[in-house]
């Protein structure tokens, strides 16, 4: 005799199931993969004219990079540089075609946007230990390169911004302020 079992996965404690996210995080993931293909494409069409002496492109696209993480405010979304590669020979370095992304930097880890989202969040009373819980709503359990390292390190950061805006020199300027007066009964 067969039983059929139905098994049902219990949602582990700090976990979102959340289908729209991930569709979400995979949409983003298509369009990002084909916007840097398109930008290393661009790059290459740029210097189509240039040629080697036996005939064949200087610049040519050269594979992808290893697959790393981007932490983006939909969660973390699975990347790969694109490599294109100067095929002159006896070139120095420093006279060699280099490409680089404007869309992901080489050694990007979060997007500008979340970088953002860090210092409201602290301005709003999270305290550098409770970052961690914070994020990991937003951006899953696992959120790598935000270690409360990381935040220490970024709050001083923000903390020597906002030190050197309160010290600037105010001289060069002219500020009006109104006062609320206001009148005590006797």
């Amino acid at each position: 005799m067969s039983e059929d079992t139905t098994i049902t996965p219990l949602r582990q404690p700090g976990t979102i199931l959340d289908p729209l996210t991930e569709i979400a995080r995979e949409g983003a993931r298509q369009m990002l993969a084909a916007a840097l293909k398109a930008e290393a494409a661009n790059f290459v069409a740029q210097f189509a004219d240039e040629l080697l002496p036996d005939g064949r492109q200087r610049i040519v696209r050269h594979g992808t990079g290893p697959e790393r993480e981007i932490q983006t405010g939909i969660g973390p979304v699975p990347v790969q540089r694109q490599k294109v590669r100067d095929r002159a020979e006896g070139v120095a370095d420093e006279k060699k075609i280099r490409f680089t992304s404007s869309i992901l930097p080489r050694w990007a880890r979060r997007s500008r946007s979340l970088d953002a989202l860090l210092p409201v969040l602290y301005l709003r009373g999270i305290s550098t230990g409770d970052f961690q819980e914070a994020l990991s709503a937003l951006l899953g359990t696992d959120a790598p390169n935000l270690s409360p390292g990381v935040i220490t390190r970024l709050t001083t950061g923000w903390q020597k911004d906002y030190d050197r805006w309160q010290r600037r020199d105010l001289s060069a300027r002219r500020y009006v302020y109104i006062s609320q007066l206001r009148q005590i009964k006797r």
